[in-house]
């Protein structure tokens, strides 16, 4: 199951996905966690300190190896120079697996150990000052975007995505690729703004959106958010001695995590499942094209001098059951 984490700056978004990757690791299930915000604290809220964090492969720094490894075989991509972050796989091209070895991982993944079990830690990398004034934060997601689009998973396996703030997930086609996304917001107007953006723009994409409340402190603040969020409102959390512990950098025990974080962990659990039997693969991939084709009429084809729309394979369907070339 692919899910992401979005809220505005400051939300605990970072915070909230750390936790669930945490409570998926505890009860030994596979999971591959991606950092895709600009902020970078995904590493450091899974327990590494600052230099484990630093050290860190970048995810865009290996976009090469990333392009060959994918492209495979596929005869409708002529190099991987043609390959942008939209492009979709077809026949011939290698998939990413959760629980496989590939070189993919063994460049760019880190194993985690974590209280109970492992999961594997991929990062984009932080915006340096070598980008300012000639990138935007965009080329540098565009990796988790080319991975997950030749991702396939399984009901039981996990890959936990931390988006970048805001609704900046809207500069491509990314916000499409998950089975959940789940909305951290405070009781606050500009909590749920963020809210109301994603809603309207992911609503002709079929996204299954879910708000976890944070910060939420009483009765009034619960109020609020139900006022304003109406059913999507799946959950809300409150304060955590155990929370306040691991940002000071002394984490206690995960086991010991207040009993009703643990239980809103397992709600957010039980809601990534129940979207496993609304899964579409076929249009999953036609949003995939749908992106590339967009990707390639703005941009893509004057960059890399090539009618990217070739790319398209018309009668391949991304699923479970496609099998790719070793």
């Amino acid at each position: 199951m692919k899910i992401a984490f979005v809220g505005k700056g400051g939300s605990g978004k970072t915070t909230l996905s750390s936790l669930f990757v945490r409570h998926l690791a505890a009860t030994a299930q596979p999971v591959v966690a991606v950092d895709a915000d600009i902020n970078q604290h995904l590493g450091p809220a899974l327990g590494l300190d600052e230099a484990e964090a630093a050290a860190l492969p970048a995810l865009g720094e290996h976009l090469p190896l990333i392009k060959d490894y994918l492209r495979g075989s596929n005869p409708r991509i002529a190099s991987a120079d043609t390959m942008i972050k939209t492009t979709p796989p077809g026949t011939g091209s290698r998939l990413l697996r959760v629980r496989e070895n590939n070189p993919v991982y063994d460049t760019c993944a880190r194993p985690v150990e974590l209280d109970g079990g492992t999961a594997r830690l991929m990062v984009t990398g932080p915006f340096t000052d070598a980008d300012l004034g000639v990138s935007c934060y965009h080329s540098k997601t565009g990796a988790v975007e080319l991975c997950l689009n030749h991702l396939v998973d399984g009901r039981d396996e996990f890959v936990v995505v931390d988006m970048t703030a805001g609704s900046d997930s809207f500069a491509s086609g990314m916000f499409t690729r998950f089975d959940i996304t789940f909305l951290v917001a405070e009781p606050t107007r500009k909590g749920v703004s963020v809210y109301r953006q994603y809603k309207e723009y992911a609503r002709d994409f079929g996204v299954v959106l879910k708000v976890v409340g944070n910060k939420v402190q009483g009765q009034d603040d619960l109020d609020f958010l139900r006022a304003e969020v109406g059913d999507d409102l799946l959950v809300t959390v409150g304060h955590s001695d155990w929370v306040r512990a691991m940002e000071k950098g002394r984490p206690p025990r995960f086991e010991l995590l207040e009993d009703v974080n643990r239980r809103a962990l397992r709600m957010l659990e039980i809601a990534a499942d129940a979207t496993y039997e609304l899964r579409d693969w076929e249009r999953y991939t036609q949003q995939m094209v749908h992106f590339h084709l967009k990707n390639a009429r703005s941009w893509g084809n004057e960059r890399t001098g090539a009618d990217l729309a070739a790319q398209v394979d018309p009668g391949f369907v991304l699923d479970e059951s496609v099998t790719a070339p070793v």
